[in-house]
């Protein structure tokens, strides 16, 4: 007795759903973000120290440079001292060539820990991936799975390998300069303070249109890119249907869009270089011009006044790097969530403590009164029960969505069963080692896939150890690839975008796959 929904199908694992390449995401919670990701910075925790003493020394480095010189305009230059200058040039020399070594060897061992923090990062992602149950991947685009692998890691390595010491650095000027300013006059130091919110409100104002214009860039990138691999994918279904010049206008209007966004989001970023030099050159001459009046007054020297204007000029590029740097720093705690997200997703259901080998098997399969939903509150599975005898030859016949890949899932506990039993020669699967369950199951699915390689490399997947000479020692009835190819063609390289040469032979290769793998199945 069994009552089976019309839903079964949709569930099929070769059945995905498009990614939504439109989708723009934020850090939802930064600081938890951030969080998840210092474990795997903290084995490198001494390199972090010794990098950030780095970071400390170019930025002191950074300040003095502009001291000296004005040191040696007032104490050499206006006293015409040769010597003294010749000293003091060759004190500037090794300090920009110190801050200069010091900025490449924290760039270089912060690309060394975030490539090691990442590399362990990434295996962790896909081993848990490989973990996952199939209902994961069921409900998951691959596109979006391999962006996560892929574009999140990316943007966390921009984040770490660049941003982090450029961010520290960056601030630390900052506040390096406002000290500096005020320690060599405060008058000078408090005409920079009132022009700096005029240079953060301008900075601000551009980066905000920035963003939003790059946003909408990456929008229509999405969906250009979105409508290209839907009209090369569906290649076939597309020319069967004559719709090539439907397909082309889809992407003309695409295209279109990324040309408008793009023209606007680069029209902006192009205007914040400008606009920085504009408001640097306002700053130099605030100071150069109060500067002046205070030394026609005695109260600064030429040497100070120089001084000042080279800490402006310096102090322009940090606020542009921060203000490049949000967008890169949102991405990557955006891209972080998504991963720990994924890493958070309870893996497949371990075997049972009293799990028991499945050896000696006959192959009786009962269903007794199984209920089973995709979604507990969407049932598709009430009270049906089933018995195929060891030695029968049982097939599941039916319309499309009928159940029938549905019950192959739960017999090879691809899902959870939510009531009932299933059982193999009366022992419960829940009873049963995954790994002995599926080794006496052989499941070709409907969608034929094969792996990057050889033939015979795909033909010896299920057991890998066995070698070629034990294939072709098989009995063709174990191995119909052979009686249809070459062993010469058995050697050939194919890939699952390139399979062998027909439909026919990539079922026969994968069912050649299925029968090699193991003597006894059902």
């Amino acid at each position: 007795m069994s009552n089976l929904s019309g839903h079964g199908g949709f569930r099929s694992s070769m059945q995905r759903r498009p990614a939504d390449p439109g989708k723009i995401e934020k850090a939802r919670d930064p600081r938890n973000a951030l969080t998840r990701l210092l474990p795997y910075l903290k084995p490198y925790k001494p390199v972090l120290i010794f990098v950030l003493g780095l970071v400390l020394l170019y930025t002191v480095l950074g300040l003095i440079g502009p001291y000296l010189m004005g040191v040696a305009i007032d104490k050499f230059i206006a006293t015409k001292n040769a010597a003294g200058l010749v000293k003091i040039s060759v004190a500037m020399l090794v300090v920009y060539l110190l801050n200069n070594l010091f900025q490449a060897i924290s760039a270089w061992l912060m690309s060394d820990v975030s490539q090691r923090a990442l590399k362990q990062l990434r295996k962790d992602l896909f081993d848990h991936l490989q973990r996952l149950p199939i209902s994961f991947f069921d409900n998951n685009p691959a596109g979006e799975l391999m962006s996560r692998l892929t574009n999140d890691i990316d943007a966390i390595n921009q984040a770490v390998s660049q941003n982090i010491t450029a961010l520290l650095a960056s601030v630390l000027s900052l506040v390096g300069i406002l000290i500096a300013m005020f320690v060599l006059d405060k008058w000078l130091a408090l005409a920079s303070v009132l022009v700096v919110p005029i240079m953060l409100w301008f900075t601000e104002f551009v980066a905000k249109y920035t963003r939003r214009g790059f946003r909408e860039l990456q929008k229509h990138l999405g969906q250009m890119n979105g409508v290209m691999e839907e009209a090369i994918s569906g290649q076939k279904v597309v020319k069967a249907f004559r719709r090539n010049e439907s397909a082309i206008a889809a992407f003309r209007k695409s295209n279109q869009e990324v040309f408008r966004a793009g023209v606007s989001a680069n029209s902006y970023a192009l205007l914040l270089m400008p606009l920085t030099n504009v408001l640097g050159n306002f700053f130099v001459i605030v100071l150069a011009g109060l500067g002046g009046w205070l030394a026609l007054q005695g109260l600064v020297s030429v040497g100070i006044i120089a001084t000042f204007i080279n800490y402006g000029q310096n102090f322009i590029q940090p606020l542009r790097q921060l203000a490049n740097m949000y967008n890169s720093i949102q991405a990557a705690l955006a891209g972080s969530e998504r991963v720990f997200e994924m890493l958070d997703t309870p893996a497949e259901v371990d075997d049972a403590p009293e799990a028991v080998s499945l050896t000696d098997i006959k192959g009786h399969v009962q269903f007794e009164h199984v209920k089973f939903g995709y979604r507990p509150e969407t049932p598709i599975i009430q009270d049906m029960t089933l018995d195929a005898k060891a030695g029968e030859t049982f097939a599941l016949v039916g319309p499309t969505g009928a159940g029938k890949t549905t019950i192959i899932n739960l017999l090879t506990r691809f899902y959870e069963i939510d009531g009932g039993n299933i059982c193999i020669d009366g022992t419960d699967i829940r009873d049963i080692r995954k790994d002995d369950l599926r080794r006496q199951l052989g499941l070709v699915l409907q969608d034929t896939f094969l792996f990057s390689g050889t033939v015979m490399d795909n033909i010896r997947y299920g057991v890998w150890m066995r070698r070629m000479k034990n294939v072709l020692k098989l009995p063709r009835w174990r191995m119909p690839i052979i009686s249809y190819v070459s062993c010469r063609m058995v050697m050939s390289r194919i890939s699952w975008s390139a399979p062998i040469t027909s439909v026919r032979d990539n079922g026969n290769c994968c069912r050649s796959r299925v029968l090699f793998s193991q003597t006894r199945r059902f």
